[in-house]
């Protein structure tokens, strides 16, 4: 008859290894009794001189060897101090210049360029660390529409940044911006763009409505644009409060929807056409105005 576990008949590692210890004492204080005894014996070997065997070392390491989730590679080096307080000093200053890029008229944006070179490559840095969260980048869809398109077809980038469009395009583009991050960069207010009226054949507003003069920057686009020239806008999509007033706004400022592609869960794109009626408004057209993209601390 087999013995049951637990019975006095049953045998086990515990009873064959201590049989006298089992009347006096119960399993797991046997256990602990063990325990205690090895952990004398560490602490023997340490004051000789050898190394402490720590409760992670005696955990088994898993099939493949690699590392828990809460040990880091050996190569891998963690920010110092003074990096991290720099990184964060550059948030702090990316979120102020975006602050105030969207606040306030694209002169005095110029002007803060101007008195702060610096400003404009720390805007940067920042805008590249929120854009690679992006599920897509705009300017790659533009690209894609350009290079369709005839390359003797001359582009006005307004806001260009980091000169994509010049860098990927066989075209003749001119890129402005508040201050230059590369050498094809015309440092300017976009608002008055050294270029003569009519002399451009696609106009380039890539997340670069900025500023509190919206419509002083697309009459200028529409200055410079030829007849039945091509206007491409892509805009954050929570800036727009109101779609159809925008672009009715867009179309008194002589411009007419083509296309527009208001799919994306982050992005808004818009391919207009420049016609021969426009209004020279001394204000912005009600329903131009977009809500600034503002970012939250982290």
């Amino acid at each position: 008859m087999a013995a049951v576990e637990g019975s006095p008949e049953s045998s086990s590692w515990y009873d064959r290894a201590a049989p006298g210890l089992r009347q006096q004492l119960t399993r797991k204080q046997w256990r602990n009794q063990q325990k205690n005894k090895r952990r004398q014996k560490n602490k023997f070997k340490a004051s000789n001189g050898q190394p402490l065997a720590s409760s992670e070392a005696e955990e088994p390491p898993d099939d493949q060897g690699s590392l828990t989730p809460d040990t880091e590679a050996p190569s891998r080096q963690t920010p110092s101090l003074r990096q991290r307080l720099e990184s964060r000093l550059d948030a702090a200053r990316f979120r102020y210049i975006n602050q105030l890029l969207y606040t306030h008229s694209s002169q005095e944006a110029a002007q803060l360029f101007q008195e702060d070179p610096e400003a404009l490559a720390v805007y940067h840095r920042g805008f590249a660390l929120q854009a690679a969260r992006w599920p897509e980048r705009p300017v790659e869809h533009f690209v894609h529409y350009l290079r369709r398109r005839p390359a003797s077809l001359v582009v006005a980038d307004f806001g260009c940044g980091d000169c994509t469009l010049a860098r990927s395009l066989p075209n003749r583009v001119h890129c402005f911006d508040l201050a230059a991050l590369d050498p094809r960069v015309t440092v300017c207010d976009m608002a008055q763009v050294p270029l003569e009226d009519a002399s451009v054949d696609v106009a380039v507003f890539c997340l670069a409505l900025m500023g509190t003069n919206l419509h002083e920057i697309l009459q200028e686009a529409h200055r410079v644009l030829r007849a039945g020239g091509t206007l491409l806008v892509a805009e954050v999509a929570s800036r727009f409060a109101d779609l159809r007033a925008f672009l009715g706004a867009l179309a008194r400022l002589g411009f007419r929807l083509i296309s527009k592609d208001v799919s994306g869960s982050h992005f808004y794109s818009f391919e207009l056409r420049k016609t021969e009626r426009a209004a020279k408004a001394a204000e912005e057209p009600r329903g131009l105005a977009l809500r600034p993209c503002l970012y939250k601390r982290r």
